[in-house]
């Protein structure tokens, strides 16, 4: 016994059927190219098997690739950053060893004048001045800038600086640059704040870390090697972390809609790629899984269709080729009966496919209680109705697609009940029940998730409906999943019990119905 039924809605199956029907027609194709001749068209020229070939660009992608690829991105930036912190770095390093060996410099320079400025007051100083390294220039110079006495190093004519301290700043430092030499690094102090009071100036030639860019060389090569270090470092372990992707990539470019048995490889561990590669399988199976039930779908609807058109086309025949044996009546008859199950086998093809389109169809809140008594008042019994249906019990949902599952259930329990039919809703689990139960023969166990699969028909059924598609059942299955929901056959005393269990309103799976 089969428990489905073909309830058919005129209106909505005729504008499917219209809508499958009006399909424009596609021209044969023309592959000797005659008619494009024919019409004047000039012949395509095609590329030469050279710069155009797929062998070259396949190479061009690839170097490319390489260039734009993660791997190059990250080293890139790695470089880039590892720069650009070093030449901040290298240039702050730069200023400070500058500045503390010119500090340095002024601070010996300043010991040295300090040291024979108060002998050159009381004019004990000896000549020449006594100086060494690193401080090997002394000179003692009057306010006319004549060099009154100096150090053997320094010069007797020529002053080291015409810079004179003010009197009431006595110690400056001075840099006293030459036209050709190096400069020097020069300590002035004033022997006393009058007006014509001498100088002693006390000095050293400019190091060479100042002197000479020696310093600014070496920060920029160890720049350069600690960039090129980091470049190198960045490139292996993005290599190295990428290289499971790669992998991947290269397994997944093996799998075709032929062969979808292929798995990617899984590393090891728990992070980002190993959980990407899980996914991936995951959706692989799912993925094999949808391709066989298409593949033995259109194989059973194949079956399914071929059958009575063999069966119209035999009777056809048998009334063209032996006219005076066959009523045409009856053989028009016989056809277009089975015209009408093709008819209701497409429509519900149709549903199917609706329910499995990407666009959800418009949901609002559809208060049960109310929909199953109208439904159930609706309904031409031939055997009593027992409903229990209170209102104020809401989902939201499709009202359409809800009534589709309604009706398909009440006209499977009218069709084998014997005495009468019980329907109730109720709520259950955080959720609203609908039950539809019959006093028939009932359903066996072993066939209660078979009856869902798409044109299955116990041999009961085809009894009771010969003109029937299969396919109520698994369409109203569908629709209560896609209202995220369950329609389940249940254990009942006697007869068969369908339970569709939805979501109440507010409960937090109630959203759009998917379709």
């Amino acid at each position: 016994m089969s428990y489905d039924t073909d309830t058919d809605y005129n209106g909505d199956a005729r504008s499917l059927g219209t809508a499958a029907g009006t399909e424009t027609s596609r021209p044969e194709p023309d592959p000797a190219g005659t008619r494009s001749r024919d019409a004047g068209q000039a012949p395509v020229r095609r590329p030469p098997a050279g710069a155009g070939s797929p062998a070259s660009a396949d190479g061009r992608r690839l170097a490319g690739s390489r260039l734009h690829s993660v791997r190059a991105s990250c080293t890139l930036i790695v470089g880039l950053f590892a720069t650009t912190i070093l030449v901040v770095l290298g240039a702050t390093l730069d200023l400070a060893i500058r500045s503390h060996v010119e500090s340095s410099s002024f601070r010996l320079a300043e010991q040295v004048a300090s040291r024979w400025s108060p002998v050159a007051r009381q004019g004990e100083l000896p000549r020449p001045i006594p100086a060494g390294p690193p401080v090997g220039l002394v000179q003692v110079v009057d306010v006319h800038n004549r060099v009154l006495n100096s150090s053997s190093d320094a010069s007797t004519a020529v002053p080291l600086s015409r810079h004179r301290p003010p009197p009431d700043a006595r110690f400056q430092p001075y840099r006293e640059c030459p036209q050709t030499g190096r400069c020097v690094l020069l300590q002035a102090i004033r022997l006393t704040p009058a007006p014509d009071a001498s100088v002693v100036y006390a000095g050293l030639p400019e190091p060479d870390l100042l002197a000479t860019h020696q310093l600014e060389y070496a920060i920029a090569a160890g720049i350069v090697a600690v960039t090129a270090t980091a470049a190198w470092a960045a490139w292996v372990l993005v290599g190295r972390a990428l290289r499971p992707v790669e992998a991947i990539r290269a397994r997944i470019s093996q799998i075709t809609v032929s062969d979808l048995s292929l798995r990617v490889p899984e590393p090891h561990g728990d992070d980002e790629i190993s959980r990407l590669a899980t996914t991936a399988n995951h959706t692989l199976n799912r993925l094999e899984g949808a391709v066989e039930q298409l593949r033995q779908f259109a194989s059973t609807t194949s079956h399914e269709l071929r059958t009575p058109i063999a069966g119209m086309r035999t009777q056809l025949e048998e009334a063209l080729l032996y006219p005076d044996d066959v009523d045409a009546r009856d053989a028009l008859r016989s056809a277009l009966t089975t015209v009408g199950r093709l008819e209701a086998i497409v429509n519900d093809l149709l549903v199917l496919a609706r329910l499995r389109a990407a666009d959800p169809l418009p949901s609002a809140k559809v208060d049960l209680g109310e929909l199953v008594a109208a439904e159930v008042r609706a309904q031409i019994s031939p055997v009593p109705i027992d409903v229990d249906a209170p209102a104020g019990l809401e989902i939201v949902g499709s009202r359409i697609q809800l009534i589709r599952v309604l009706d398909n259930l009440l006209a499977n329990a009218l069709r084998h009940a014997e005495s009468g039919v019980e329907v109730s809703v109720e709520p259950a689990r955080d959720g609203v029940a609908v039950t539809v139960a019959d006093d028939g023969p009932g359903i066996p166990p072993a066939q209660r998730e078979r009856v869902f699969d798409r044109f299955v028909r116990l041999d009961d059924g085809r009894r009771r409906d010969p003109g029937g598609s299969g396919l109520g059942l698994a369409i109203s299955r569908d629709i209560a999943q896609a209202h995220h929901g369950t329609l389940t056959v249940e254990d009942s005393p006697r007869g068969a019990r369908f339970v569709m269990w939805l979501p109440r309103a507010g409960a937090g799976l109630a959203t759009a119905p998917q379709t």
